[in-house]
Parts: C-alpha cells; sequence; structure tokens
C-alpha cells in the first residue's frame, strides 16, 4: 500500500497540515499574550508557543518563540519524561518546570507542557514558556544582577503537576504564589500558560480526529525530515573545514576587572556542524552563566544565520548540530551557579560563532551587536499594592558585508525590537514618564559600513522605586571586525532630583529612586565592518543630514 507520505496526492494534504500546526501554536501565543498578567508580557507580546512529539522533538514554533525558548521547550521536556514516566501520565495533566540545569533557563521563566493523547496514549506535547512576573530571589522580576548561585535568583520548579486530570494542583501553585512579591500577577501568568497549553491540545485533537493519529504523525515526520534535508544541503555550501572563533565578556559583576572568554571550534563537513566550545573559561561566580539550552540555543541561531532563513525552525535542525559543551564552564555550568544572567554569554556564543564561520563566508561577516539592556523597576501604590516591571531597551547591531547596522534592534535571537512594549500603556499603569527616547548619534562603529545606532530612553519616576541593572557590552564595546571601529559603550545613568548625576555600575541591584529622579538608559552602537576610508562618501554625506553622525 502507497504511504500517504509517498503518495503525490498528499502535497496538499501535508501543506494544509503545516499551515494548521503554525496556526495552532501562534494561536497558544495569543491566548497566552491575552490571558497574561504581567505588563511587559501584555504589552511586549513575549510568549513561546510550541508543539512537540512524544520522544521530545519540536514540531512547530510560534512566531514569538525565540530559540533560546524552544531549545528549552526540547530540553526540559526531556527532563519532564525522565520524571514522570509517559505510561504515569493521564489526559488533562499539565507539567512545570524552570530548572536551568534540566532544561530551563532561569527561575522567571516558567515552561509549561501539556501531553496530547490520541488513540489512547500520548503523541504530542503542548508547550509555552514566558518570562512570569516575579518568582522571588534579591531581586524583583528574576533580574538579580548580583546573583552568585541559583538561591538568589528564584524559588526552581522541579517537575510538577500543576493539574492532574484537569483540576488545578493548590499546593503548587500556593507555593509558588507565596514565593512571588506580586502573587495576583505570577498566577495569572502561569494560568495563561496553561490556557496556551490548552488551546494546542485542542488543535492538534481536532486534526487527529479528522485525518487520524497515524497519519497526522506521518506528515510530521516528514515535515522534521524536510527540514533536515534543506539543512543539510545549505550545510554542504560552506566550505568543509575547522574554523576557530572567540568572544569576550567584559564582566560579571562580581568579581572586579575579571573578563571572559568564550572559544569555539566549528567544524563543518558531510553537511552537518560540530561546535566545540573547550578553552571556554570556567563558570561564574556572578550569574552570567548558560545552561546548556541555552547555549545549544545560541550555537543554532549562529549557524542558522549562514543558511537560507526559510527553513521551518523544527527539530530537523537540531538534528545535525553537535555540540562539545565542558562541564564546570560559561557555557554548562555545575549547579548551584547563578544563570539569570545567561543572555550575556549566549550572545557570546553567537559571536564567537559568527566570527568563526566568517572566515568560511566573509561575504556574510558581521561585526559585534550591541546586546540588550535589562532593567527593572518596583515599589508600592499608595493602596499598599505592590507594583513592579521588567523593562529593556536594544543597541545597534554590527556593519554586515555591504550593508550598515540596522539601528535599535539588537540582537535578532531575542525577538528584535518588536518585544519592547508601547510607552502609552507603560506610563498608564506605572509611576514613570518617559522624557525622551531617540537614537544616539556617532554612537555606531565606524567602517566601510557603518555599525547600528545605540539609544538614549530616560524616564522619570513620578513616585519612589528601587531599581535594578544589568547589562554587557558596556565596558568592552562591541568590537569592529576587518578594520572597523567598535560602537560606543552604552550606560547607565540617575540625574537625581536635586540635579546631581550618578554613573551605575552595568551591573546593580536596589537602587534607590525618589519621586522626580531621572534614570536613563544609553545603549551600546553595533561594530562597524571594514576600513572607515572606505566608506562611500555619498553614505557619509547621508549619514549627516539623517543626524546618524555629527560633523
Amino acid at each position: 500500500m502507497t504511504s500517504p507520505i509517498a503518495d503525490g496526492s498528499a502535497t496538499i494534504t501535508a501543506e494544509v497540515i503545516r499551515n494548521a500546526l503554525a496556526v495552532t501554536v501562534e494561536e497558544a501565543s495569543i491566548v497566552v499574550v491575552r490571558s497574561a498578567h504581567s505588563t511587559n508580557i501584555q504589552e511586549g507580546a513575549d510568549a513561546a508557543g510550541a508543539l512537540l512529539d512524544a520522544q521530545g522533538q519540536l514540531v512547530a514554533q510560534s512566531a514569538a518563540t525565540s530559540v533560546m525558548h524552544s531549545a528549552s521547550l526540547r530540553c526540559g521536556l526531556a527532563a519532564i519524561t525522565q520524571d514522570v514516566p509517559l505510561d504515569d501520565m493521564r489526559p488533562g495533566d499539565v507539567y512545570a518546570s524552570n530548572d536551568p540545569f534540566r532544561g530551563g533557563i532561569h527561575a522567571n521563566d516558567i515552561m509549561v507542557l501539556r501531553p496530547i493523547f490520541a488513540d489512547g496514549r500520548i503523541r504530542w506535547f503542548g508547550g509555552t514558556l514566558i518570562h512570569v512576573a516575579d518568582m522571588g530571589g534579591t531581586a524583583v522580576g528574576g533580574l538579580g544582577a548580583l546573583a552568585t548561585s541559583t538561591y538568589d535568583e528564584g524559588v526552581l520548579l522541579p517537575t510538577v503537576r500543576l493539574y492532574e486530570e484537569g483540576r488545578p494542583n493548590r499546593d503548587v501553585l500556593s507555593i509558588i504564589a507565596r514565593n512571588s512579591r506580586v502573587p495576583g500577577k505570577v498566577i495569572g501568568d502561569v494560568q495563561a500558560l496553561v490556557a496556551g497549553v490548552n488551546v494546542i491540545a485542542r488543535r492538534v485533537e481536532e486534526l487527529a480526529d479528522r485525518y487520524g493519529a497515524d497519519v497526522l504523525a506521518q506528515h510530521v515526520d516528514g515535515y522534521l525530515d524536510y527540514a533536515e534535508r534543506r539543512l543539510r544541503d545549505e550545510l554542504r555550501q560552506i566550505p568543509p573545514g575547522r574554523y576557530r572563533g572567540s568572544f569576550t565578556v567584559d564582566s560579571d559583576g562580581v568579581a572586579p576587572g575579571r573578563t571572559f572568554e568564550v572559544v569555539t571550534t566549528v567544524t563543518i563537513g558531510e553537511g552537518e556542524a560540530t561546535v566545540d566550545f573547550t578553552g571556554t573559561a570556567p563558570q561564574s561566580g556572578g550569574a552570567i552563566n548558560a545552561s546548556f539550552s541555552q547555549t545549544l540555543s545560541g550555537v543554532l541561531y549562529a549557524i542558522r544565520c549562514f543558511v537560507d532563513p526559510s527553513i521551518p525552525m523544527n527539530e530537523g535542525c537540531f538534528r545535525l548540530i553537535h555540540t562539545v559543551l565542558p562541564s564546570g564552564s560559561l557555557v554548562n555550568p555545575d549547579p548551584p551557579a547563578a544563570c539569570g544572567g545567561r543572555m550575556v554569554t549566549v550572545a557570546a556564543v553567537v559571536e564567537a560563532i559568527l566570527a568563526a564561520l566568517s572566515g568560511a563566508v566573509p561575504e556574510r561577516s558581521v561585526a559585534a551587536s550591541a546586546l540588550i539592556h535589562v532593567y527593572t523597576l518596583s515599589g508600592v501604590h499608595p493602596t499598599g499594592e505592590r507594583w513592579l516591571t521588567l523593562g529593556y531597551e536594544f543597541g545597534g547591531i554590527g556593519a554586515r558585508s555591504g550593508m550598515d547596522g540596522p539601528d535599535a534592534t539588537g540582537a535578532y535571537f531575542l525577538g528584535g525590537r518588536s518585544v519592547i512594549p508601547q510607552i502609552e500603556p507603560l506610563e498608564a499603569q506605572l509611576p514613570f514618564l518617559v522624557e525622551r527616547c531617540g537614537l544616539i548619534p556617532d554612537s555606531g562603529g565606524a567602517g566601510r559600513w557603518r555599525g547600528g545606532l545605540g539609544v538614549e530612553m530616560s524616564l522619570r519616576m513620578t513616585a519612589p522605586a528601587v531599581l535594578t541593572v544589568r547589562g554587557d557590552r558596556m565596558g568592552v564595546p562591541p568590537p569592529g571586525w576587518r578594520g572597523g571601529e567598535p560602537g560606543a559603550a552604552g550606560s547607565y545613568g540617575i540625574r537625581r532630583v536635586d540635579g546631581r548625576q550618578q554613573q551605575l555600575n552595568p551591573k546593580q541591584q536596589n537602587v534607590a529612586l525618589d519621586s522626580g529622579d531621572v534614570f536613563t538608559i544609553r545603549t551600546s552602537g553595533g561594530g562597524g565592518l571594514g576600513p572607515p576610508h572606505e566608506r562611500d562618501p555619498a553614505a557619509v554625506a547621508e549619514d549627516l543630514r539623517e543626524g546618524r553622525v555629527t560633523r
């Protein structure tokens, strides 16, 4: 008998199913955003939704799902199924975890997974993940800038059942609520995650009823194989060989003057890639360590920068990427290392691989980019209710071969500028006003192609607050490449109500602000590419006209 996949008449059905799965995970993300209680989720729409199979393979992810999130969901699901065998799971069960040493990211990034049954057994899992409002720790919102262990960063959840056969596990929810500064918001966020996986389960069950579970599974397998074939073909276009790259992290916030090197050797051959981090610095005593799932996400993101971007993001891509992650290193720390600031190291992983593969494919060279500049603000309303928010700004992306770097966008693996909330809803809900938000002239690194510009944003407080900041590529700004100059370094500062200026460290925790104080973020610019004297004079004139550079 001809299989549904081999039969040419199944092509249309395959496309219908693939698009149905894409819509399913997209709907789940939308449901999470619309149901969440955290302002940054409501306004930034930063919510992950994904479908995985019973073997833990990533099938589909929503547009808002970064590789950091999908890598965590697939690695976290593997840990959950180790703890709870599939035979012990029941319809309506929902599981959660946030342990960075078992596939998670950090305490505030809770992943939720629900088994999906068809023909009496588990065939798939729906997964959602967001940065919930607060999980305790030494600083609000999960931003333990000076944390030295996971115990400083908030409550870690082993594999727990949030729902048992459709009934909420009130003991677990009570523990989460009791350990949060804003229990109503965090429980609302968790319930939004559950709503998302319920949507995925319902939609996939409908597809299984319509097409049959086995036929649906065959089309899913075909989709993963298709992505694998396409990526293999693309990797074969990269000259085979071993390529080395590195990147320097300028600080961890707790060891003054110490920098950290991420070193990688990328081996390309036979349509596959092996990325070896031997030589990378030992794990940090601060919060910049990246758990294995997060390092893997940086690896896959960087490799995808050198292939056709239309290749579907699913398990087919993970199959061809192999990693060597030395235990006890910055890219695979041992517990109880703090991991909340893992973006610093993941971004360094990306830059190291970009530098390495620029030697293989020089026409795709790119200089270093700014990193996300993060902050949290918290306080107490006159009613006695606590408020808090997690915010961030992006800087410039490094110049690319043949093109200037985009302004104010930051590394794309964090979602790009689209995840930054609009100003007006923040001002309506929180006690501050945005005095300024604009590009910083001259902040992009000079070069034949100029780096993207950074951003200056100033917030004037209308009530007392507590501030925590975490940034990087500020002490050592994003370097240029092939003769290009570095971007300008970013900074955090406060203008006190009496006019005094206070410069903050790139990583500083629990700074008191008074009503009338102005908090200013200046994000770094991207590095330039190629010698500046080779820049087209017409491009220089255009930069002057548009205010990107000054005379």
